[in-house]
């Protein structure tokens, strides 16, 4: 910043008159007091906006209506920061009643915000403040142009003084009072500003220029300039204890903006006064250049730490998050570092923008897509419910039925079913498992109940089973077939019929050692039937042909063991896979088929064998013959 040029004055000494010097002190007396409450107020006051912090929108409106009912001068950032944090605040308002909603097992598609009575008062105390606004701004702009035709009217009054230079002298108390209302007028147009100050200045050194004429007055004024100046130095000197850097930068402006309008020094001072403001504001110019210098680290370092939280953020796997506690744990963390970001100051200016809208859109995404998730998981749960509801119905229906077997076997499959059946709404859960618990309660108590006296019968049955199989046992087996034999077993096998059931875990049991025990009856009876047939056979050998009958018996024996060979490929198969009563029971039913084949089987060779013996018999005779 350099200083303003003025008007070269003389140094020479002046010869001072009675009333000159009267007339000289009463100015200078009147504008030292000027000076010193010109100077004071330039240090004590600075034109700052205050910068608010809010921690809610309560405070944020109270502000405003404060505001609104003060006399003070409003300001577009101002303004900025009241719209930025009330709607800050009540976006996560919203936010926070919408996730309420959710929890609380509402229809993400249903919602309906709640109209906010706190953004209604809001709009209409920012149209009153706008307002307020328009018009002090109005006021201002008249009040500039006012002070404009005021300065352009000193301008005139002090040309009207340099059109009588032979009175100059006697005018001075008049330029002096022309100059001090000059300062005293505020502002003008900006637009004008520079042109009418260029304008002044020439008529003042214009003026200086013709006080040459009588060096009394101007070496009083340069005087005064230098007390005015020195003064000036001082303040600026003294802003270098300031804690406030940009406090004291802005009050060295002001100080700068004073030392411009007053006049000037003598010639061999001139210098020297303006190295010394000069290099006071040096002090205050480089403590605010480290000030913003630290303060642009400081915003990288902010930058870094808000780009470290968007990063964090974006990781984050959305499709990872498969229940309800996943997507409500990321929210806790989202929400910290929500919490987290609004610790850190300011990012640089150029990136601050747009660091935010990367945050706002990570966030966003977020919350849209958990917002997706709730929603098409009350669809699967009103599915669930849906479905959870039939099947309560299904067991209610059979809840008194006594068709225990088959209402037991669909119960369970019920069962299975409502397990498979995902989840409901936490307030429809307990209530429907209980329903659906409590009627299939009723139907096992029902049968339990029932089944109670039967299991008594049951085990009856078993002992009665029981005693059969041991009489078989003490029975020898024979070595014939007798029909006495096959009586006592009919009567035996009619005997166990009749009995009714067993415990069903000794069902297998019981029936493998009872039929133990008949198949070694049945073997003897089976090989006593054989032999009687093939003697039979042997019979007829005597009047049909050997050869003819050897052939069937052939084909009859290989068809067999085929049979028997694929019957036996599929046991194999069956006992590898299979585990459960079925599969065993089917084993167990080809087994016996097996032993019955093998038995026709051997019954064949048997048959074969007489076939070759009648041959050889046949071949004796011829040759005997």
């Amino acid at each position: 910043m350099s200083e303003i040029q003025n008007p070269t004055a003389s140094a020479e000494q002046p010869v001072v008159s009675e009333s000159q010097e009267q007339l000289q002190n009463e100015v200078i007396t009147n504008e030292e007091q000027t000076i010193e409450e010109s100077v004071e107020e330039i240090v004590e006051t600075t034109s700052t906006t205050p910068v608010y912090q809010f921690q809610n929108k309560e405070e944020v409106l109270n502000c405003v209506k404060e505001l609104l009912a003060s006399d003070g001068e409003i300001s577009r950032q101002q303004l900025d920061s009241f719209k930025s944090s009330f709607y800050h605040f009540h976006k996560v308002d919203t936010e926070e009643a919408f996730k309420k909603y959710i929890e609380e097992g509402g229809d993400a598609e249903a919602y309906q915000p709640q109209p906010s009575t706190d953004e209604i008062e809001f709009k209409e105390l920012m149209i009153a403040i706008r307002e307020k606004r328009a018009s002090q701004q109005k006021a201002q702009e008249e009040q500039r142009e006012a002070n404009l035709a005021k300065k352009m009217q000193i301008i005139d009054k002090i040309k009207v003084i340099l059109e009588k230079p032979d009175d100059v002298n006697k005018s001075y108390k008049d330029f002096k009072a022309l100059q001090q209302e000059w300062n005293e007028t505020g502002e003008v147009p900006a637009t004008q500003s520079t042109d009418i100050w260029r304008t002044y200045q020439q008529q003042v050194e214009q003026f200086y220029d013709t006080l040459k004429l009588n060096n009394e007055f101007r070496a009083y004024d340069f005087k005064k300039n230098l007390e005015v100046k020195t003064q000036l130095c001082e303040a600026a000197e003294k802003l270098s204890e300031e804690t406030d850097v940009v406090s004291a930068f802005r009050k060295l402006q002001l100080l700068h903006q004073q030392f411009r309008e007053v006049g000037p020094v003598a010639r061999e001072l001139r210098e020297e006064i303006w190295e010394r403001f000069k290099n006071a504001s040096t002090v205050i110019n480089k403590r605010h250049q480290d000030f913003f210098e630290g303060r642009k680290a400081q915003e990288q370092e902010n930058l870094e730490k808000k780009t470290a939280i968007c990063e964090e953020i974006e990781s984050i796997n959305l499709d990872e998050l498969k229940t309800f506690a996943d997507w409500n744990k990321i929210s806790e963390q989202i929400t910290e570092l929500q919490a987290k970001w609004k610790t850190i100051g300011f990012a640089p200016q150029k990136h601050n923008v747009e660091i935010y809208e990367r945050f706002r859109a990570a966030c966003d995404n977020f919350f849209g897509r958990k917002v997706e998730y709730f929603k098409e998981v009350r669809s699967s749960l009103a599915d669930n419910l849906k479905i959870k509801r039939e099947l309560c119905e299904k067991a209610e229906a059979l809840k008194d039925s006594t068709e225990w077997k088959t209402t037991t076997d669909t119960l369970i499959e019920l069962q299975k079913k409502w397990k498979e059946t995902g989840a409901v709404a936490k307030k429809y859960s307990d209530e429907l498992w209980k329903r659906f618990n409590t009627a299939c309660d009723a139907f096992f108590e029902a049968k339990k109940a029932a089944n109670s006296s039967q299991f008594t019968e049951q085990k009856e049955n078993l002992s009665k089973k029981k005693n059969i199989i041991e009489r078989l046992k003490e029975i020898a087996t024979p070595e014939e077939a007798t029909e006495e034999l096959r009586e006592t077993l009919k009567a035996i096998q009619q005997e166990w019929n009749e009995i009714g059931h067993v415990p069903f875990k000794e069902k297998d049991k019981i029936f493998k050692a009872f039929r133990a025990e008949m198949d070694r009856f049945y073997a003897v009876i089976g090989a006593t039937a054989t032999r009687r047939r093939v003697e039979r056979f042997k019979n007829e050998l005597k009047s049909a042909g050997a050869d003819k009958l050897r052939d069937r018996l052939a084909r009859q024996y290989d068809i067999l063991k085929n049979e028997i060979k694929t019957y036996e490929n599929n046991l194999g198969f069956l006992n590898l896979s299979s585990k459960s009563k079925e599969g065993n029971s089917l084993v167990d039913e080809l087994n016996r088929k097996v032993d019955k084949l093998r038995a026709e089987l051997d019954e064949i060779k048997l048959k074969i064998k007489a076939c070759d013996q009648a041959e050889e018999d046949d071949d004796e005779e011829d040759e005997n013959a």
